[in-house]
C-alpha cells in the first residue's frame, strides 16, 4: 500500500446529486426499489458523487460496478455504516455523530428501538431546527427528518476521502 492522500469530502457534490436524482433513477445503477428498496443505494450514489473514489477491496469494500458485482455496503444499511466508521483504507471514512453534528451530504441511519437499522437518508439542509433529507424508494427531497417514524437515529459524519 503507498502513500495515502487525504482529500476533503465535496459537501456541495452530493447535494447537487441527491437533487438531480431525488425523483429519478440514474441509469448507471440498478434501482432496488422492487427487491429490498433503494435507499441505501441512493446513499452511496450521494457518497460517490462528493468523495469520487469507491475501495474495490471485495466484500468488505464500498463499491458498485453493476447489480452482481457490488459490495453488500453500497446497499445495505449496516454494511455502509460498518464501512464507513471503520474504513482505514482507500475511500471515504466517516464517525458516528449525534444528530446535532451532521451537515449536508452526511448520512442519517433510522433505527427500531431494538437496533436494527433500515433506513439512509441523506442531509440535504436545515430549516427552523429540522434535519432536511433526500431519500429513495419512498422518494424524497427536503423532507423533514421528524415526518418518518423511527425509535432511533445515527448520523454517520464523513470526514474525508482516502485516496493513494
Amino acid at each position: 500500500m503507498g502513500c495515502m492522500e487525504i482529500l476533503s469530502y465535496d459537501r456541495e457534490a452530493a447535494f447537487a446529486y441527491a437533487k438531480k436524482w431525488a425523483f429519478g433513477r440514474n441509469p448507471a445503477f440498478y434501482d432496488f426499489s422492487k427487491i429490498g428498496g433503494d435507499c441505501t443505494n441512493f446513499a452511496s450514489q450521494c457518497i460517490y458523487a462528493g468523495a469520487k473514489v469507491m475501495n474495490f477491496t471485495p466484500t468488505f469494500g464500498w463499491f458498485y460496478k453493476n447489480a452482481n458485482d457490488r459490495t453488500p455496503s453500497w446497499t445495505g444499511v449496516e454494511y455502509l455504516y460498518n464501512f464507513m466508521v471503520h474504513n482505514a483504507g482507500v475511500g471515504p471514512f466517516a464517525e458516528e455523530v449525534g444528530l446535532d453534528k451532521v451537515e449536508i451530504g452526511d448520512i442519517v441511519q433510522l433505527g427500531t428501538a431494538t437496533g436494527d437499522f433500515y433506513h439512509s437518508p441523506v442531509v440535504v439542509g436545515f430549516s427552523r431546527g429540522q434535519i432536511l433529507v433526500a431519500a429513495h424508494s419512498y422518494d424524497a427531497f427536503n423532507k423533514p427528518l421528524s415526518s418518518y417514524n423511527f425509535a432511533q437515529a445515527r448520523g454517520i459524519h464523513i470526514l474525508g476521502v482516502r485516496k493513494e
